[in-house]
């Protein structure tokens, strides 16, 4: 058996996420990190493309619903904060 693109491209985007998750699991990476966000957001994204070329609904729904939190999460992280007035200052 021979492995297609698509099938090392979509084995590439589980790595990414697993990566993620034992790094995670292991206390190596913060998941609020930029690095930790990234790695999910490109694994599940490239599922999610892949999930939605096959028709894989139910899959898609799982990967989309994972790209699209990671990237309000990196969105978050990444974007600076307005600071609210302190009560305290004329």
């Amino acid at each position: 058996m021979v492995m297609t693109t698509l099938d090392l491209i979509e084995v590439l985007g589980a790595l990414l996420i697993l990566a993620a998750f034992a790094a995670n699991q292991l206390r190596r990476m913060d998941p609020h990190s930029v690095r930790y966000l990234l790695l999910n957001v490109v694994g599940a994204g490239i599922l999610a493309v892949l999930a939605a070329i096959h028709h894989s609904w139910g899959f898609l729904l799982l990967e989309g619903t994972w790209t699209i939190v990671s990237l309000i999460s990196l969105a978050h992280t990444l974007l600076p904060r307005p600071h609210s007035p302190d009560p305290d200052k004329p």
